[in-house]
């Protein structure tokens, strides 16, 4: 049982914790400042949830945790995922990540959980969680082609599953100095970027800036059928 409490043992809520561990059969993990209940919960055969099943949870009240939050969010569809963010104090940061294995669950918990009195006066902001996969790098020498980006992105960071480059205004053989990078998972992404700090790794000789790109909007399908 040590493996499944690890992060649990000591806590202000040890026991009810526990509790929720046996009755569910979900493992709850703590790591790198954040709690993590299943991902994947038991029995789980198969890929993580597309995107567009995680929902982000803000204005939890410090107080709460997992005992109380993950009854009520699991209400709405069987969870695959729930990480609430935590501080080195033991209370949490205010915020934490739901992912639902079915999208349906994800746009219901939107629809019925957001503004949630979860405590007397104290109320949920549950919406739609940005799962960006995407970085801009800037910097990146214009005579280089799609193919070339790829293969030297693919060399320093993981996941590169495209490569997008616009051609330049006035010559078509070249790009306009900066690329998009794709990857398999926002996971990817981000250990992407966290590794690609400017002034840590050069591309051909070049100094890079690297930040997130806008995600793309998704419309909703409500929306999209009106």
């Amino acid at each position: 049982m040590s493996s499944v409490v690890k992060g649990v043992t000591g806590a202000a809520n040890e026991k009810a914790l526990v509790t929720l561990i046996n009755e569910t059969g979900y493992k709850l993990v703590q790591e790198n400042g954040q709690r993590k209940f299943g991902g994947p919960p038991p029995g789980w055969d198969g890929h993580p949830p597309s995107r567009g099943c995680e929902v982000f949870i803000g204005k939890i009240p410090r107080d709460i945790f997992e005992d109380e939050l993950i009854p009520v969010f699991q209400k709405i569809g069987k969870i695959y995922e729930f990480r609430l963010m935590m501080d080195f104090s033991g209370s949490n940061r205010g915020f934490a990540f739901c992912t639902y294995c079915h999208r349906e669950d994800a746009k219901r918990a939107i629809k019925e959980l957001n503004n949630y009195e979860i405590k007397k006066g104290r109320f949920l902001g549950v919406c739609s969680s940005v799962d960006n996969c995407r970085l801009f790098v800037g910097g990146i020498p214009k005579t280089k082609m799609k193919e070339e980006i790829m293969v030297e992105m693919s060399k320093i960071t993981d996941g590169v599953v495209d490569v997008i480059v616009y051609p330049s205004a006035t010559d078509k053989t070249k790009n306009r100095g900066f690329a998009f990078v794709e990857y398999e998972n926002h996971r990817a992404a981000a250990m992407a970027r966290r590794k690609l700090i400017p002034g840590r790794i050069q591309l051909w000789g070049h100094n890079i800036a690297v930040d997130w790109a806008e995600p793309e909007q998704e419309m909703d399908e409500d929306i999209m059928t009106t």
